[in-house]
C-alpha cells in the first residue's frame, strides 16, 4: 500500500511514540537505559581507541627527534579523544539523572493529588460539619434539663460566688 493510494503518509505523527514514552515514567527510564547502554559501549570502545592511539602516536618518531617531541606531537590527538570520553561520561550521568528526576516527578504528582484530596475533604468537613445523632441530642437535653439554671461543672474555688440553693 503506497501513500499515493490513500493520500496520507504512513505515520500520522512521527513523534507519537516519543510522546507516549514521555507520559510513562517506566517507559521513559527504559528508553533512556537503552541510550545509556549505547553511550557506555561507545565510551568503552573509545577508551580502547585512546590507549591504542597513545601507543602509536608516542611511538611514531621521526629521525632527528629530541626527547619528548613525539609526545608533544601526540598530545593534541590524545587530548581531543579524552575530551570526547569526558563528555560521554557527562552524558551517561545526565541520562541517569534524567531518569531519576522523571520518576521523582511522577511520585510528586501522586503526592500532590493525595494532599489536595485530603485538603478538599478537610475543607468540606469544616464547611459542613457532621450533624449530631438524635440519640445524643436527647441524652444531652435530659442532662441539661436536670441542671436548669446552672452552667457546666465548676471549680471548688468558685463556690463562694455562686448562689446557694
Amino acid at each position: 500500500m503506497s501513500t499515493e493510494q490513500t493520500g496520507k503518509p504512513f505515520f500520522d505523527d512521527p513523534n507519537e511514540a516519543l510522546r507516549a514514552i514521555a507520559q510513562n515514567p517506566a517507559a521513559y527510564a527504559h528508553y533512556l537505559a537503552d541510550f545509556h547502554r549505547v553511550v557506555l559501549d561507545m565510551a568503552a570502545k573509545l577508551e580502547v581507541l585512546q590507549r591504542e592511539t597513545r601507543v602509536h602516536c608516542r611511538g611514531s618518531r621521526v629521525e632527528g627527534d629530541k626527547l619528548g617531541q613525539a609526545f608533544l606531537r601526540s598530545f593534541p590527538v590524545e587530548k581531543s579523544l579524552s575530551d570526547v570520553i569526558k563528555h560521554l561520561k557527562g552524558v551517561t550521568s545526565g541520562l541517569e539523572k534524567s531518569a531519576h528526576r522523571r520518576h521523582a516527578h511522577a511520585e510528586k504528582l501522586n503526592e500532590v493529588k493525595k494532599q489536595r484530596k485530603a485538603k478538599a475533604l478537610l475543607k468540606e468537613r469544616k464547611n459542613n460539619p457532621p450533624l449530631p445523632d438524635a440519640s445524643q441530642e436527647s441524652r444531652q437535653q435530659g442532662v441539661q434539663g436536670s441542671n436548669v439554671g446552672y452552667g457546666g461543672p465548676t471549680s471548688i474555688y468558685n463556690l463562694d460566688r455562686r448562689e446557694s440553693a
